[in-house]
């Protein structure tokens, strides 16, 4: 059994423990609203979760800012996966009534499997390698597109990068899908996007030009099922779940 099997299973034990105190034997559906950059992860974990406990796990992949604006609107949802900064702004609305922090994302650049790796150990080494390349692409009203563009200024070649790169519309799919299809020949974005794209291999930025995101599960403020989502809550923070995150390409908390 390799380390992530052994950690997955003792996350089922950990929750299976967990539940069974919260819930007895009760089955519960919930429904959990999660952003791109927590997919992968987050199918896995909750898959190892429904398996250890009676309960259903409902998953809605959207982006970040839909999450927010359905929660807003007052679509029923047991829990968010949403940027710690947003989900104290639905806390703040009494949208949500809880955080539980789980993982930490980055921004990193992606180019073919079998291609050379970029050199992005430092600033200088990133410009070089961003200056080289015929064709770049990043999202478009994502906080990862947001911040290359403010590391194409940071580093002095924003007109350099403004003509070759293209940028993704939010809910297309995840930009290193246009390298792996050789449309593009770099792409930027969270590292678990990046990481989720087969054919591609991912390169974290240096860490003076770095951007780290934490993600939190928000509780609803109109959950029914508290005893449950509180095992599902545990389950996510659990430290047998870090190896989950690891692999993913995010940090645990």
């Amino acid at each position: 059994m390799n380390d992530i099997a052994r950690a997955l299973c003792a996350t089922v034990c950990i929750v299976a423990t967990i539940s069974a105190s919260a819930t007895g034997s009760h089955a519960d559906e919930l429904k959990l609203m999660c952003p791109p950059p927590m997919r992968t992860a987050i199918v896995d974990l909750v898959a190892q979760f429904e398996r250890a406990t009676a309960h259903k796990v409902e998953i809605v992949h959207i982006p970040s800012r839909f999450i927010m604006d359905r929660v807003r609107g007052g679509e029923a949802v047991d829990v968010t996966i949403l940027t710690a900064a947003a989900t104290d702004a639905l806390i703040k609305e009494g949208k949500l009534t809880r955080r539980t922090d789980v993982a930490r994302s980055s921004i990193g650049i992606a180019v073919v499997e079998g291609a050379p790796k970029p050199d992005a150990s430092s600033a200088d080494a990133l410009k070089r390698t961003l200056l080289a390349v015929k064709s770049f692409a990043r999202n478009e009203g994502a906080e990862s597109g947001a911040h290359i563009v403010s590391v194409f200024e940071r580093l002095g070649i924003a007109e350099q990068m403004k003509g070759k790169t293209k940028p993704i519309p939010i809910n297309s799919g995840y930009v290193a899908g246009t390298v792996a299809r050789g449309e593009i020949e770099m792409a930027a974005q969270q590292m678990p996007e990046l990481k989720a794209v087969k054919g591609v291999q991912a390169t974290p930025l240096p860490p003076e030009l770095q951007l780290y995101i934490t993600f939190a599960a928000g509780r609803s403020a109109s959950v029914k099922h508290t005893g449950s989502v509180e095992a599902l809550e545990n389950f996510l923070r659990a430290p047998p779940a870090a190896a989950v995150y690891r692999v993913k390409g995010l940090d645990p908390i």
